[in-house]
């Protein structure tokens, strides 16, 4: 793995179950993981302890997309979700790791990000940029509580 690494620190007011759904369904991580101007399409996603997924991310101004895929390292429901991920350019090489640690606290969930392993042809500030779009989108997805009609 690189020295490149980015961390986040986050308090949600939503529960942490919730709040791990959102990491572990297919509609709901395409809707907040890509950053403002991207699409995501996730091609396959099997959330569980050895699981893999693969998705893209469209840049929707250009149209050109970018491929990746992982593996579920670790998984406990509403606490933790690590995975380990590639992205298929043979100029992003590597494999980088993220690490989500979420924790009950008095209003939601406290949520620690920490990804490791970030090609060194990618400007650590843009991943910063990018994690912070795609954190401002799952704020908006797992914060309204709309109850059923």
């Amino acid at each position: 793995m690189s020295g490149n690494s980015v961390s986040f620190h986050r308090v949600l007011k939503a529960a942490p179950q919730k709040v791990y759904r959102a990491f572990t369904e297919e509609a709901a991580i395409a809707s907040w993981l890509p950053p403002y101007g991207f699409l995501c399409t996730v091609h396959q996603m099997d959330a569980r302890v050895g699981g893999t997924f693969k998705m893209s991310f469209q840049n929707f101004s250009t149209g050109n997309s970018h491929s990746f895929g992982g593996t579920y390292s670790e998984m406990q429901p509403g606490t933790l979700l690590q995975y380990v991920e590639s992205f298929d350019d043979p100029n992003l090489p590597g494999e980088m790791k993220t690490t989500i640690k979420m924790k009950a606290v008095s209003c939601g969930t406290e949520i620690n990000i920490v990804q490791e392993g970030i090609p060194e042809i990618i400007p650590t500030e843009m991943c910063y940029l990018g994690w912070q779009d795609s954190l401002d989108k799952l704020i908006k997805l797992v914060e309204p509580e709309i109850p059923d009609a």
